[in-house]
C-alpha cells in the first residue's frame, strides 16, 4: 500500500511538471520575446527553450506531452493554426533528443541534443512547409532565417540549464 501511494505521487509530480512545462511552452512560444520573421507567418521566440528544458527534466513520454500541447497551444494563441500539426509533430521529437536520466539538465548527451534539436526543427518545418505550399524549393529561402530560432534557444537553454543545475532543480521538484 505504502509503494502504491509513492508511486501515485510520482505521477502526480511528473504530470503537475508537465503541466507547468506546457503552460511555461505556450506563453514563451506565444508571447514572451515572440517577434514575427514576416516570412511564412514564422516568428522567433524562447519556447524550445522550455521543450529542451523538459527534455531535460521529464521522462520522454511526459517531455514529449508537454512539448506537443505548449507548442500547439501557441500556435493556436498567436494566430497560427494552420502550423499546429507540424508543430505536435516536430517539438516532442525535439523533447526526445534530450534525457533526464542524469542529476544533471546538462550533461553530454544533452549540450549535443541542442544542436539534434535544431536540426529537426529546422528540417522538420522545412518540410511541413514544403507540403503546405506543394513546393519543395520555395521554401529553402527561409531555411537561413529559420536557423535564428535554434540557436537563440539553444543558448538560451544552456544559460538557463546551467543556472537550475546550480540551484539543484531536479533534486528540489524530487525528479532524481
Amino acid at each position: 500500500m505504502k509503494q502504491n501511494l509513492s508511486g501515485q505521487r510520482n505521477a502526480q509530480r511528473l504530470l503537475t511538471v508537465s503541466a507547468m512545462c506546457a503552460a511555461m511552452i505556450t506563453l514563451a512560444t506565444a508571447y514572451l520575446f515572440h517577434i514575427p520573421t514576416g516570412m511564412n507567418g514564422g516568428y522567433i521566440h524562447l519556447g524550445d527553450t522550455f521543450v529542451y528544458l523538459a527534455g531535460s527534466l521529464l521522462p520522454a513520454p511526459y517531455a514529449c506531452a508537454a512539448a506537443a500541447i505548449g507548442g500547439g497551444l501557441a500556435d493556436l494563441l498567436s494566430g497560427s493554426p494552420l502550423w499546429i500539426p507540424a508543430t505536435m509533430l516536430i517539438k516532442p521529437l525535439n523533447a526526445l533528443c534530450f534525457t533526464s536520466r542524469g542529476s544533471r539538465l546538462l550533461c553530454r548527451r544533452n549540450l549535443l541534443a541542442v544542436a539534434a534539436a535544431g536540426l529537426v526543427t529546422i528540417v522538420g518545418y522545412y518540410i511541413a512547409e514544403a507540403i503546405l505550399v506543394g513546393n519543395w524549393i520555395a521554401p529553402l529561402a527561409g531555411i537561413i532565417g529559420g536557423l535564428l530560432q535554434p540557436v537563440g534557444s539553444g543558448i538560451a537553454y544552456l544559460a538557463v540549464a546551467g543556472a537550475l543545475d546550480r540551484l539543484g532543480l531536479r533534486k528540489k521538484l524530487g525528479l532524481l
